[in-house]
Order: C-alpha cells, then sequence, then structure tokens
C-alpha cells in the first residue's frame, strides 16, 4: 500500500471513529463499530491504529493542520496578522464540504477530549508536533538553529498559545456563539504568538 493510499484510510477510518466517538461517546464506542462504519474487517482497523482512541489522531491532527500549513509557506516580507489574515480568506473562499466537515469533527474531538483521557492524549500529541515545527518556523525567520535554546522556547510558548486559542474558540463555537464574534480569528491567533514570544515572531523578515 502507498503512503498516499495508506494516509487516505487511516483518515477515512479516523473520520468515521470521530463520528461515532462524538454520537455515543469514547467507551460506548467499540473497533467493531469502527470497522462496520468504515466497511472494513476489524483487523484492518488494528493494522492501522494501536487502540480505538488512536483512531481519532488523524481528525485531531487535521484540526491544527491548516495552521501550520500556513506557517510553514510563511514569506518573509508578512507580517503574521497578513499571512494568517489572507489565508483565512482563501480558506474560506476554496475550502471543500470533506475538509469544513474534517475540521468540524477536529473540533469536536478537541472538546471531548476535555473529559476523555485518551483524547486528550492525542491532541497532546497533535500539539507536540505543532512545537517542533513551529521551532523549525521561527528558526528560519530569526536565522537561528532550531535546537537554539531561545528558539525552543518561543516555540514552546507559541504552540501553547495556538492551543489554547483552539480550546476556547472551539468550545465557544460548540456552545453555539455565534461564528461572526470570531471573524477576527486571525487577528487574535497572531496577537497570542507575539505576546507569548516577547514581540520576537511576528514582524516581517527585512535583510
Amino acid at each position: 500500500m502507498s503512503e498516499q493510499r495508506r494516509h487516505r484510510l487511516r483518515l477515512e477510518i479516523s473520520r468515521e471513529a470521530s463520528r461515532l466517538f462524538w454520537k455515543q461517546g469514547v467507551d460506548a464506542t467499540s473497533g467493531d463499530q469502527i470497522a462496520e462504519a468504515v466497511g472494513l474487517s476489524t483487523r484492518t482497523i488494528w493494522r492501522h491504529f494501536r487502540s480505538k482512541e488512536s483512531c481519532a489522531e488523524p481528525i485531531i491532527m487535521q484540526g491544527v493542520e491548516w495552521e501550520m500549513g500556513t506557517l510553514r509557506d510563511w514569506p518573509a516580507e508578512l507580517s503574521l496578522e497578513e499571512r494568517l489574515s489572507t489565508e483565512a480568506i482563501r480558506f474560506g473562499r476554496e475550502a471543500g464540504a470533506v475538509e469544513q466537515a474534517d475540521n468540524a469533527l477536529a473540533m469536536r474531538m478537541i472538546r471531548l477530549a476535555d473529559t476523555e483521557p485518551a483524547l486528550r492524549t492525542a491532541w497532546l500529541m497533535a500539539c507536540d508536533q505543532v512545537e517542533r515545527e513551529m521551532a523549525a518556523i521561527i528558526a528560519k525567520r530569526l536565522g537561528l538553529a532550531a535546537t537554539d535554546l531561545q528558539v525552543r522556547l518561543y516555540a514552546a510558548a507559541a504552540s501553547a498559545a495556538i492551543r489554547v486559542l483552539n480550546e476556547e474558540i472551539g468550545a465557544a463555537l460548540l456552545d453555539g456563539v455565534d461564528p461572526a464574534q470570531f471573524a477576527d480569528g486571525p487577528e487574535r491567533l497572531a496577537r497570542a504568538v507575539r505576546e507569548a514570544t516577547g514581540g520576537k515572531v511576528g514582524d516581517p523578515v527585512t535583510t
């Protein structure tokens, strides 16, 4: 099986598992039910995931992938506010139904992680990946090594800020808060990263 096909299959399993977790709870969901929902054998599920809870990991990772993709390709001449705002507008215009549904599922799994320790572990694993990627992004913009202590501290602080905002905004939306109240989401995220890094990350890079 190619890596691309494996990724697609894992994501499809994750979608169905996440829907079941949200609908009936993690404890009430079995590996057999996940397999039936996807149309696969239970054995196939366990070939791709170590436990039923870990089935949520690909969808949870989707919850931060937009931000990471946006930051990986952050042009040096743009501020963080400019980059996030432009990409948020593009996403709203171009995202398909599947991508939007995946984001909604990720939001639900992050919310469920508040009360489900195994899902909390999956969410924190995703956040750890964000921190590692943030170190590389920050190092490039500051002209330092990703292993530099100050870079690592900035990355830890920035990724924590992103985590808290994702949790807060996601919970509010699931509680029925009008999405229009978060129209300034990109600016909030940029401001949080600036504050977390003492203003070191967020400005355009000048040569």
